[in-house]
């Protein structure tokens, strides 16, 4: 059994803290909105693991990508070409990398499926497990009532460590201790009132042409689910905007054909959802055809 590590792509462990062969798995190179971005971030965990980097999966668009591209270590993709990490883990890519001491992954249940089926050697965890990861790391689809809750779960508590490892756990068992969905099902229960919450914080969406809703999101409201907030805005209008005391988010459909990874020079990322410091504001904005002087941002 593999040790475990939990990173995103703007926080990743100290490399002198993750041990031996190491497996980097839906972790995305750094952007230009994630505090220094790749140079900062991602080249120095590379450079520090060294050859102990054994193998990088990721499927998250970055223009930095082909600089990798001989290098066999690393196997990414775009969004497009993968809607989610697990089915990029095959039998044949876990031998041709071979033994592995650390696990890093991503902490959503794309990044923990991910190292489940790595556990597995690259055997799905559960019939239709794939499935479940693209529908609910691209918001497509519908998920199957196990990955709903294992994502109901996350959503409520997505900084709980301990959560992450059960879930890796049990996914890696091929679900086989039922005993296991018991704190799985607590955490998820967690999730109702901040969707109470959320559904009324989204009452506040404006609409403004041409196509975007937003919401400044003031500290009147408690936790809310940024996700189910950003795909409550979509509903009312093609792109959603969220801004918060720090950022500002925007999001659109999977399906849409916008990328705002391209669209605000960032370098990187998933191209319909992207985080940008609310400094940026205006040019998000300007960038989405708003003008400021409407949205009420001098």
């Amino acid at each position: 059994m593999q040790t475990l590590a939990f990173g995103t792509p703007r926080k990743l462990p100290r490399a002198s803290s993750v041990r031996g062969r190491v497996a980097v798995l839906d972790i995305a190179f750094a952007g230009g909105a994630s505090g220094g971005g790749f140079p900062k971030i991602t080249l120095p965990f590379i450079d520090g693991l060294g050859e102990r980097l054994r193998a990088w999966v990721d499927h998250h668009d970055h223009e930095l990508h082909s600089s990798y591209g001989a290098d066999p270590r690393f196997v990414l993709a775009t969004k497009a070409e993968h809607g989610a990490c697990p089915e990029m883990i095959t039998e044949e890519l876990v031998s041709r990398v071979g033994l592995i001491d650390t696990i890093v992954c991503h902490t959503d249940f794309d990044g923990l499926a991910s190292a489940a089926k790595w556990m597995r050697r690259g055997v799905e965890c559960y019939p239709g497990c794939d499935d479940d990861a693209r529908a609910i790391d691209t918001r497509m689809g519908t998920p199957s009532a196990l990955g709903n809750r294992f994502d109901r779960a996350l959503r409520a508590r997505p900084r709980d460590e301990g959560l992450f490892g059960l879930i890796v756990r049990h996914l890696a068992s091929g679900l086989s201790d039922a005993s296991l969905w018991d704190p799985i099902d607590r955490a998820a229960e967690d999730l109702i009132p901040i969707e109470r919450e959320t559904r009324r914080a989204a009452a506040r969406y404006r609409r403004l042409p041409p196509g975007v809703a937003l919401l400044e999101l003031t500290a009147e409201f408690d936790r809310v689910d940024k996700t189910l907030l950003l795909l409550l805005g979509q509903e009312r209008e093609r792109v959603s905007v969220i801004v918060d005391r720090d950022n500002v988010s925007v999001a659109a459909r999977f399906d849409s054909g916008l990328n705002f990874v391209s669209l605000l020079a960032l370098g990187g990322g998933m191209p319909t959802r992207v985080s940008v410091p609310r400094a940026r504001l205006l040019d998000v904005l300007r960038a989405l055809g708003v003008d400021p002087a409407t949205a009420g941002v001098v």
